[in-house]
């Protein structure tokens, strides 16, 4: 008998064969109870990431002229042992997300709960009973060495075993919705064609309705509303389909401050997502250079930006870190490389700068190791002799995804060097990614497979508290901008850790003044970008 364990440590059993006709009637009942009240059914397939959240803004919304619910929603997510325990969870009201943002537990409790406009299921007959399926499927990435994006491909494995089951199941009158991040093209080169091959099977003539509209998420406290009140692209097959999807995701989101933009091919839309996050990625890349010429050449790259801001054309600019995490930055380059090459057929190598930045953000996290390296050297220390501890190992500040994250580059290069590593992080309990490195993401994807000296790693767990992690710290990398760090004491610092320690500084933290002090208590200070710490140094030294 197989289990699916919850991340709080409960246990389900995996649906067996005859379990699936049974939940087959129950949805059966509460989609005919439903279709009679007037609901259009929705099935979102894919309760990860994106999909928990969309299911309920979904079931969450009105019709904006009645103010009335109009969506059922049916979240489906196959059964598998690592994630089948979304399933029941969603269905007592409990979101399988655990976000910064205050509004998704008690929207999933409402839709489940009091409304019940919402539930969940791991059969794939669902699909049956759908008027609008979103598709929520992961897609991923897979890259074959750390710093080299050519030698990666795109897994659509998932994406095509889900489209073929899709073309055997829905109504022909069923719009299908991709809003996974997918390599441009995939909407008309791979589902559409097996939908079609999966209808003519079954003696339909209907062309398939088939959509693509990405989503634009952003973890964090307005994780909901960069779903509901944030522009969106949209496109479709045919014309058909791309008035479905227009209407279906005017009635879902808040279009009147936040107007669709409808383009007129799906590979438009897919190719949307590929460059802005692209661009994103680019931006973050560029100043790698400058930062290492910040280091090496006395200039405080933090306070170059900040003068740059002040111009309007150029606020956008930020300061790069340890590395470009999230599940977006890091990999959606390569869909589109990738896309080129293997659904359209070109051997032409027009991509230049796209790889080269992600390659750039993937190994950012390797330079930060090498300043605690050197800082520690500074105070007659060693990598492997030494403790570190990680402050922050989300991706971005105030936030509590981990993936992708640079802090993970910083603490598997460290790890090989032979530190002791420990982390702490206000909004992380669990770091899957080392806890659960032989399986998570997947089996063989874990970033372990390009250091040495990690097979410990899947022992390490997070220090709930501040004191705790730095207690007997060597060193201190400050690697994400959470709050609980913008302020943090130097003399409360070193109290914690016993003694003086090396202050590794990745995203512009510390201020001049908490700079001068910890060379004042006896520390070594590093900082990304920060070159102007050796002029502070320096006069400390005088001083004294």
């Amino acid at each position: 008998m197989e289990y699916s364990i919850s991340p709080d440590g409960e246990k389900f059993k995996i649906p067996e064969e005859e379990d699936y006709a049974r939940e087959y009637e129950r949805l059966e009942k509460l989609v005919t109870a439903r279709r009679e009240e007037g609901f259009e059914i929705v099935v979102v397939m894919g309760l990860g990431f994106v999909g928990a959240v969309m299911a309920g803004v979904v079931a969450d919304s009105v019709d904006k002229k009645t103010g009335k619910s109009a969506k059922y929603v049916i979240g489906m997510q196959r059964p598998s042992t690592r994630s089948f325990w979304k399933i029941p969870l969603f269905n007592r009201g409990i979101s399988p997300i655990k976000a910064e943002d205050p509004e998704v537990a008690p929207m999933i409790e409402r839709c489940v709960n009091k409304k019940q406009t919402m539930t969940a299921t791991f059969t794939y007959d669902a699909l049956k009973l759908a008027d609008v399926l979103v598709v929520d499927v992961q897609c991923d990435f897979l890259k074959q060495e750390l710093g080299n994006l050519r030698s990666g491909y795109a897994d659509i494995s998932a994406l095509e075993t889900s489209f073929k089951k899709i073309g055997e199941k829905i109504s022909p009158h069923c719009l299908v919705l991709i809003e996974t991040t997918v390599p441009p093209g995939t909407t008309e080169y791979v589902a559409d064609p097996l939908l079609k091959k999966a209808f003519r099977t079954r003696g339909i003539d209907d062309e398939p309705l088939l959509a693509h509209s990405f989503e634009r998420v952003m973890p964090g406290k307005d994780y909901v509303r960069s779903i509901r009140d944030f522009w969106r692209v949209c496109s479709g097959i045919n014309q058909d389909a791309r008035e479905k999807v227009t209407q279906f995701l005017s009635e879902i989101l808040n279009v009147d401050e936040f107007p669709l933009t409808v383009l007129d091919r799906p590979i438009e839309s897919e190719t949307c997502k590929i460059v802005e996050n692209s661009y994103r990625a680019t931006i973050l890349a560029f100043l790698h250079e400058w930062s290492l010429f910040s280091e090496t050449n006395g200039v405080d790259l933090i306070k170059v930006t900040n003068a740059i801001k002040v111009r309007p054309t150029h606020s956008n600019i930020i300061f790069p870190g340890p590395g470009i995490g999230g599940y977006c930055l890091p990999k959606d380059g390569g869909l589109g490389i990738w896309a080129d090459k293997h659904l359209m057929g070109f051997e032409n190598d027009i991509f230049k700068i796209t790889p080269q930045a992600i390659d750039i953000n993937d190994t950012r996290g390797l330079h930060a190791a090498r300043l605690v390296r050197d800082a520690l050297r500074n105070m007659g220390r060693i990598v492997a002799a030494s403790q570190v501890t990680v402050l922050g190992v989300s991706y971005r500040e105030d936030v509590g995804d981990t993936r992708y994250s640079g802090s993970e580059i910083i603490v598997r290069k460290l790890t090989e060097m032979g530190a002791e590593v420990k982390a702490h992080d206000p909004y992380v309990q669990h770091w899957w990614e080392l806890e659960k490195q032989d399986t998570y993401p997947a089996v063989g994807a874990s970033w372990s497979r390009f250091f040495r000296n990690q097979e410990d790693l899947s022992k390490f767990r997070m220090t709930a508290d501040l004191e705790g992690a730095l207690k007997n710290s060597d060193a201190m990398v400050l690697a994400v901008r959470h709050k609980a760090y913008l302020e943090l004491d130097p003399d409360e610092v070193v109290r914690m850790a016993g003694s003086p320690l090396a202050v590794v500084d990745c995203f512009g933290i510390l201020d001049d003044a908490r700079i001068e002090r910890y060379f004042e208590l006896g520390c070594e200070v590093k900082g990304l970008g920060r070159g102007h710490i050796n002029r502070i140094k320096d006069k400390v030294r005088k001083r004294v």
